[in-house]
């Protein structure tokens, strides 16, 4: 079976549109291959700067002959009926089969598709894919009509077999295919003929062209690891900017400098950012200070003089970028040193937070009152909670973040401690952004937990009042991930929070009924996450207490526990079962069964124990459930699991005589109040 070898060879592809690229290369021909009646062994996709690549293994010689029967309408139908049954199928009325059928003859249609060479199918499928390929954009060039992400000069397809390699021979916009590469763009520009991918890929290997991404990525780091290592220093580890920075070169040389002393008082943080988003630098600290001293560029060639010219042309544009970098820095120290961190957000004032929600400045005197009102419930001091609320937002004006945004909040920090304001304070300006994904730390420190609520309530009560809900899959103000964040932040701080009273401190016009019911479809996901059924989730969130996170949550890990247990499922069977003759017997009847049913009624040691054993529960599962002592509660129910199932097995419910049977359906109705008192058992699944 032959292999198929594909190269699209334009001008340089933006990294980060390459890996998209690959996949849908990939998709597109072998997915077009398939539903032409090709199969295939294995597929993989490459892409270097100038380059995406498809080789794809076992390929089928040819799609197989089809034959496709269709029944048609009955011989003597109208003649208009066989006409149309002809034009659909292409065929004429002599080619038509006559078969007898139940209602009588019948015409049927025998079509035969025959199978096509891969070749032609190949040609036909690649065509498609390059004329419809789904860049985020793309561009036109010269005088013809295809658009491609940059201009394309070369197509490469060949199959290969054990007779040799065969072009595919098609023809897209005047670019004709061939069996022909090129090498690194400067260390070995010749053209390369090729004749296979075992082929192909040790020819660009000696051109100077590292097909794998994964295998340039490795070479990246470890070269700069070596290189870091050899002077006592360590490579500051960013997987995004390693991907990002394979995607820009064919053959990585890896190349270190010193960054100058001049720079070396700036925060760490600002000289990471500044060289990844400037100059895509990896940074390399010094383990002993924390400080960064180093960066780590790759070129894309070898050169006589081993970098040096590249460096110091590197070390021109960085010294330039850093020199920006030290006046923001500089710059925003003195405005904290004489007019303070409040000072520096006086202009937040003039700044929209949104139209219908006021400016920043109000929000910011929003959040200070909610922090106050939180700070009690997280141990926090509310009088510093409230300090810490007015200045998070401060360096939002600073010269720094408007050059750098995602150094917001991190920048406040240190202003803060240049200011002279408490630790506390300057750590809420760092941490009061998080969690800001499922994988972010939670903060845990008091000041910073009071005022990240503060803020993602303060967010949410505020979108909701103005009806600005998520919908669908649009969520353009990031609610969901406040809704989440708020979340973690008082499970992982074990926090006990009543909600609506929160939210009706934050915004008294939000409809805090429907953000419950956001945070509980929120905290469904975030449970789901921690292998806790749905229908647990649902058990729970229909008791009282529901806006107390922390609750639901320590009922909801009970309550799985105890159903993945023997008495668990079998108790669950028997309420269920005690639930269903009541809820017949109340309809038919007409009444509620919900009075005391009277042991002196009973009949049998198995009614009479469970009276007992009602008895015993009740009296044990209240004080429990004050105490919040779910286990006991759950464990006081799984003991009423023998004497229920005792009691249907021995005791018939609907006898003849009207005073037994109304006792034993009150009985049947404690036992739904008992178990209803630990969840909503109605809601557990089967």
């Amino acid at each position: 079976m032959p292999d198929l070898l594909i190269e699209l060879f334009s001008e340089e592809i933006p990294a980060r549109m390459q890996p998209g690229a690959r996949e849908a290369l990939k998709k597109l021909v072998t997915d077009g291959l398939v539903e032409a009646g090709l199969t295939y062994g294995h597929a993989a996709a490459f892409s270097t700067p100038r380059r995406l690549v498809l080789a794809v293994e076992g390929l089928s010689a040819e799609s197989p002959t089809l034959r496709e029967e269709r029944k048609g309408p009955a011989v003597g139908a109208n003649e208009k009926a066989v006409e149309g049954f002809l034009r659909a199928t292409g065929l004429t009325l002599d080619q038509l089969e006559i078969r007898d059928d139940k209602k009588g003859q019948t015409y049927f249609a025998v079509v035969t598709k025959p199978g096509r060479k891969a070749p032609a199918i190949i040609a036909e499928v690649l065509e498609k894919t390059i004329r419809n390929f789904p860049w985020p954009k793309s561009m036109r060039w010269g005088s013809g009509s295809l658009r491609w992400v940059r201009p394309l000069h070369s197509i490469l397809c060949i199959l290969t077999d054990e007779a040799g390699a065969e072009v595919v021979p098609l023809d897209v916009d005047g670019i004709a295919s061939g069996n022909v590469t090129r090498g690194h763009r400067f260390m070995a520009p010749e053209a390369l003929s090729v004749s296979s991918f075992e082929d192909y890929a040790a020819k660009l290997k000696l051109a100077k062209v590292v097909l794998d991404s994964a295998e340039r990525e490795e070479t990246i780091w470890n070269e700069a690891k070596t290189l870091a290592f050899a002077r006592g220093l360590e490579l500051v580890e960013d997987k995004g900017l390693l991907t990002e920075v394979a995607g820009l070169v064919e053959w990585p040389v890896a190349l270190m400098g010193d960054i100058a002393e001049d720079f070396l008082g700036l925060p760490p943080e600002v000289l990471q950012t500044s060289m990844k988003e400037h100059q895509k630098f990896f940074s390399v600290r010094n383990p002993k200070t924390g400080r960064i001293e180093g960066f780590v560029t790759v070129a894309n060639r070898e050169t006589a003089d081993h970098g040096a010219t590249i460096l110091k042309g590197n070390l021109k544009v960085l010294s330039a970028r850093l020199s920006d970098a030290k006046f923001f820095w500089e710059h925003d120290l003195r405005v904290v040193r004489t007019e303070g961190m409040e000072g520096m957000g006086s202009g937040l004032a003039q700044v929209t937070f949104h139209n219908k929600l006021g400016s920043q400045a109000e929000r910011i005197a929003r959040i200070e009152a909610l922090a106050r009102e939180i700070a009690p419930v997280v141990g926090a001091e509310p009088e510093l909670a409230a300090q810490a609320a007015r200045v998070v937002k401060s360096d939002l004006r600073s010269a720094m973040v408007g050059e750098f945004p995602e150094l917001q909040g991190l920048m406040g920090s240190y202003y803060a401690r240049a200011a002279g304001l408490p630790e506390a304070v300057a750590a809420a300006c760092k941490g009061h952004y998080s969690p800001l994904g499922p994988s972010d730390d939670v903060p845990v420190e008091p000041v910073t937990v009071a005022v990240a609520l503060a803020d993602k309530i303060d967010t949410l009560t505020g979108f909701w009042a103005i009806d600005e809900k998520p919908t669908g899959s649009k969520d353009p103000f990031a609610l969901r991930r406040a809704a989440l964040g708020v979340i973690r932040l008082v499970l992982g701080n074990g926090l006990r929070l009543n909600l609506r009273e929160v939210f009706a401190k934050a915004n008294a016009q939000a409809d805090a009924a429907d953000l419950i019911g956001f945070f509980h479809d929120r905290l469904k996901v975030y449970l789901r996450d921690q292998n806790i059924p749905h229908d647990v989730i649902d058990a729970v969130l229909s008791m009282p207490g529901n806006d107390d996170l922390t609750l639901v949550v320590k009922r909801a890990e009970a309550l799985a526990a105890f159903l993945k247990s023997e008495d668990g499922t079998n108790l669950i069977q028997g309420f269920k079962r005690a639930n269903n003759i009541l809820a017949q017997a109340e309809a038919k009847d007409g009444v509620e069964y919900s009075y005391g049913a009277d042991p002196k009624f009973a009949e049998g040691p198995e009614e009479t124990a469970l009276f007992a054993a009602l008895d015993a529960a009740e009296a044990a599962i209240g004080p429990a459930m004050k105490a919040e002592d779910f286990a006991a509660a759950m464990a006081a129910m799984a003991a009423l699991r023998a004497p229920i199932d005792a009691f249907f097995t021995a005791v018939q419910i609907n006898v003849e005589n009207q005073i037994l049977r109304r006792n034993r359906l009150n009985l049947l109705s404690r036992i739904r109040q008992i178990c209803l008192s630990v969840a909503d058992l109605t809601r557990i699944e089967g």
